[in-house]
């Protein structure tokens, strides 16, 4: 294979050993400096596999036939494994997947960070590997028989819509607020809207829930239309879902598929709901969600995250630590009990307000939260505030640009802790800031979605 004739083709199918998981939850295997990339295969897996891309030293392939399993792989839980584009690793033993995730950080800061020699502790397992996500947005589309479909979009289509009945990572609240919208939708003759087409009514139901306070909020998104058939859920869905604080209406015109930054109104109850943090134990804080607000999906896990944060930032009480893209606030509150004073920095101005009600309503009077662009706020009130002992970054999965790295050097904290939701864009990251004078001492990643190719991790950063 190594010779340029003997390389396989577009189509062919070829017999491979499965060694390990690529990021994204690929099975990876090699032959004479081939490498071979198929999902829904596992660790120690032989397998018959179909090349539908060939590139000079790697191709991408589809599985054909598992011709005989290995000691990765299991059997998935559940039924609409691997139509729903959802749980791509629910096939492979949980064991397996926690050190995959741990190796392809590793990976990552080699390869793309060239730093080879950095701790990457065991990952930290969740402690629930289903039923965990705090918010679930499904599709809504037609079926091949024009009938409404309301889940996830099939793996590799953009037009397709797996119909779940359960979805097994959402809470018994999360499915209960899908199938009470899906009842309404049938009773009442909504019509999905069809993507392709790009006609219809009903196109998402969002549902957030606070796991540890059982509230739950409901987000219908619909094209254009009439209101008053929305307005019809007031009287059907409380009495359907446990914990139901709000129902909220938002009306996309657009051909895009995205729920948030919709103009919407409330149909009845409140557009936001409560959700609770615990780092310290007995001490939990409070925190406010608006609909469109981001929170860790899984909040059981949060605690633990946030946890290892104050692990990283080495906090005693006497620090002053910068939250920033502080989003609600949750970090900065959470750990404002174990800080001198805390500065939060976040782009969006609807979630400042809520990170300053967050901290108010927890009685964390040392903390201050500004709205602006990290590299503005900071270049701006240069001088005007505290310099930070710490400061604690969770950005994005495109990760910090080049600015706000510089402003972040700039800045100088004794202590920088980096929580990641995205390998590649964190090993950039960090040898942005290695070569800025700071060490990376260790990382720690924490699997906060179990299931799923997402991986997250915290990792520590100090002066040198």
């Amino acid at each position: 294979m190594s010779a340029r004739a003997d390389r396989p083709r577009r189509g062919d199918e070829i017999e491979v050993d499965v060694a390990d998981l690529a990021f994204g939850g690929r099975g990876v295997s090699r032959a004479d400096g081939f490498v071979v990339f198929t999902p829904d295969t596992a660790p120690g897996d032989r397998a018959r596999v179909r090349l539908r891309k060939v590139r000079r030293r790697f191709g991408e392939a589809d599985l054909v036939e598992v011709l005989r399993p290995g000691p990765g792989r299991v059997v998935p839980e559940c039924p609409f494994v691997p139509d729903c584009g959802g749980c791509r690793l629910q096939h492979v033993d949980y064991g397996e997947a926690l050190e995959a995730k741990r190796q392809q950080v590793a990976e990552h800061l080699a390869r793309i960070g060239g730093l080879a020699d950095v701790e990457v502790r065991e990952a930290d397992p969740a402690l629930e590997r289903f039923g965990y996500r705090n918010k679930m947005e499904y599709s809504a589309a037609p079926g091949p028989d024009g009938a409404l479909h309301l889940g996830f979009h099939r793996r590799g289509r953009w037009d397709e819509v797996v119909d779940i009945d359960p979805c097994m990572l959402a809470t018994p609240a999360g499915n209960a607020a899908r199938q009470a919208v899906r009842a309404w939708a049938v009773e009442y003759g909504i019509v999905p809207y069809d993507q392709r087409a790009q006609e219809g009514f009903l196109r998402h139901v969002v549902v957030r829930e606070g796991v540890l306070t059982g509230q739950v909020l409901v987000t219908v998104v619909t094209a254009p239309g009439p209101g008053d058939v929305v307005d019809v859920l007031a009287g059907r869905l409380p009495g359907a879902v446990p914990g139901l604080v709000g129902i909220v209406h938002a009306v996309n015109d657009r051909p895009s598929e995205v729920t948030g930054g919709l103009p919407s109104r409330t149909v009845w109850g409140r557009d936001w709901i409560e959700e609770s943090v615990e780092v310290e134990p007995g001490r939990p804080v409070t925190l406010r969600l608006s609909a469109g607000s981001f929170f860790q999906t899984n909040s059981r896990m949060t605690g633990h995250l946030y946890r290892r944060a104050a692990e990283a930032a080495g906090l005693t009480g006497g620090e002053v630590l910068y939250d920033l893209f502080a989003g609600v606030g949750s970090i900065g509150v959470a750990l404002g009990a174990l800080s001198k004073h805390v500065v939060a920095i976040e782009l969006v101005p609807e979630a400042v307000e809520d990170a300053r009600g967050n901290a108010e309503r927890n009685g964390i009077a040392n903390h201050t939260a500004l709205a602006g662009d990290v590299r503005v706020v900071l270049r701006e009130n240069r001088g005007q505030l505290p310099e930070p002992d710490v400061a604690i970054v969770d950005p994005p999965r495109a990760g910090l640009s080049g600015g706000a790295c510089r402003r972040i050097l700039e800045l100088a904290p004794r202590t920088l802790v980096y929580v990641s939701c995205q390998p590649a864009t964190f090993a950039d990251n960090a040898r942005r800031f290695v070569d800025g004078g700071y060490r990376l001492e260790w990382v720690r990643p924490v699997d906060m979605f179990p299931q799923t190719p997402h991986i997250e991790a915290v990792a520590r950063f100090t002066r040198a």
